[in-house]
């Protein structure tokens, strides 16, 4: 199985590699359908999980009569987060088959590495020296499920890239159950070989509040309390199903390729906390209303949260927005998407990935007009990382935003996490992210325009120039 988070996702811009494929409809009959086994995706990493950050100095304070709502010294944040275990989004699907031998996991880790891994540092990986080393490897038998397990973990640590690693069965397992929709389930669109995809239930929480209800693994979701959700994302409609803990939603699911359609209540039971916190300042002896807002992540609710906040500040008067991605080390890369398209126009590019694969080159563009027009300074740091270095570098390259602060992390690669036959899995790098301008997120960060806060009318007057220089 392949995890695909996050892009999301997404996306997407976080497509994954290609799979095997199911065969066409048209060739399954549906009075005796057969498990089709094959290996399938539950979400694409940005990151992976284990690094660690040593911090460096916050930048220094900015005096209060730049702009005294704003302290340049970043909120506190948990000891125990970094930038590589920010952003994880999962989605689970299939069942495996009961005898695979040692041999036969060695050999299928090794396959997705040579069909997926894009090596985006080292450039030491080649499909002929993968060969050799498969043939090495499989050169002696395997004794033990342990010793295969050994056997991956160092051939996986041989390409030079720390964030492609093994997992074990038991790693796997809690990954799976990551759940963005409040009611313990994980969706993902799956082709029906007609050109068409369709939203299907590929991960599910046991005891989970969906699974309580009636809800299958493998259902497919056509209505969320009664709209239709034909072309829509499997983000959109997961944020359909979001709402406050203990409300109910209302499902219209079919089970199987051939079976009934049924209406399915489901009690909602969210954790996800609200990333978002705001308030309006006056600037510039009261001549100027300032909203400021402050992301900790992008999970489920960033973009829905943060729409509320900017609509609450307009109406209080705000005519110009600090958006504040500070120690934000990403999260769901889908949500960083859809908050940055908020301030973008229709056909702005918010990212581009790249990747081996024709299915991780994407161009992600805006698809509406956007909801927010007024000057904007985005804040970052040293850990503003990943989803949060798309959605500064979408606004900035696009002239809807200058930053101010410090030089980004820089970790822009892609990771999908696939299933392995006996329950195990591997993280691997696929692609890439690249900005609007074309410059390589992942190593480098981004530079801020400023160190410390301009004043508005520099702000104004620079995006005028960035804009000016756009159109010409």
């Amino acid at each position: 199985m392949r995890l695909l988070l996050p892009f999301s996702s997404p996306l997407s811009a976080t497509s994954p590699a290609s799979l095997p494929e199911h065969p066409p409809p048209s060739k399954i009959d549906c009075s005796g359908l057969t498990k089709i086994l094959k290996k399938s995706v539950i979400g694409t990493l940005t990151g992976a999980l284990t690094l660690t950050l040593v911090l460096s100095s916050p930048i220094p304070s900015v005096a209060a009569s730049i702009d005294p709502y704003l302290s340049m010294t970043p909120p506190s944040l948990s000891p125990d987060s970094s930038p590589e275990e920010a952003d994880t989004e999962v989605l689970e699907d299939d069942v495996r088959p009961q005898l695979v031998t040692n041999e036969g996991i060695v050999e299928e880790a090794w396959e997705i590495v040579n069909d997926a891994f894009l090596d985006a540092r080292s450039s030491r990986w080649s499909p002929e020296t993968w060969q050799k080393r498969k043939e090495e490897i499989l050169s002696s038998p395997i004794k033990s499920r342990s010793k295969a397990h050994e056997v991956i973990k160092k051939m996986l640590g041989s390409l030079g890239d720390q964030y492609t690693r093994f997992l074990s069965p038991d790693e796997f397992s809690r990954m799976s159950k990551y759940d963005i929709t409040g009611i313990g389930i994980n969706l993902r669109e799956v082709s029906d070989g007609g050109g068409n995809a369709k939203l299907k239930v590929l991960g599910i929480v046991l005891d989970g509040p969906a699974d309580i209800a009636g809800v299958k693994q493998g259902d497919e979701i056509l209505a969320v309390n009664g709209v239709d959700v034909s072309g829509k994302s499997s983000f959109e409609v997961s944020s359909l199903l979001q709402g406050p803990s203990k409300t109910f939603v209302v499902l219209k699911v079919k089970h199987g390729k051939c079976g009934p359609l049924r209406t399915i209540k489901v009690q909602r039971q969210v954790n996800a906390q609200t990333p978002v916190s705001y308030r309006l300042e006056k600037v510039d002896n009261g001549k100027i209303s300032v909203g400021y807002i402050r992301l900790k992540e992008f999970n489920a609710l960033a973009r829905k949260d943060f729409v509320i906040a900017m609509k609450r500040l307009q109406d209080k008067g705000a005519s110009y927005f600090v958006m504040d991605l500070r120690d934000n080390l990403g999260g769901l890369v889908q949500a960083g998407i859809e908050t940055a398209k908020l301030f973008l126009d229709e056909g702005d590019t918010v990212i581009y990935t790249a990747g081996r694969d024709t299915e991780t080159q994407k161009t992600v563009v805006a698809d509406k007009k956007p909801l927010i027009t007024a000057p904007l300074i985005v804040m970052v740091n040293n850990r503003t990382a990943s989803a949060s270095e798309i959605v500064a570098s979408a606004l900035h390259d696009n002239c809807k935003a200058i930053l101010v602060g410090e030089r980004t992390y820089g970790k822009g690669l892609i990771q999908s996490v696939f299933e392995l036959r006996d329950g195990s899995g591997v993280v691997v790098t696929i692609g890439k992210y690249v900005t609007p301008n074309h410059i390589d997120i992942n190593g480098g960060g981004i530079e801020p325009d400023f160190r410390n806060l301009p004043a508005w009318d520099e702000v104004k007057e620079r995006l005028s120039k960035c804009n000016t220089l756009q159109q010409s």
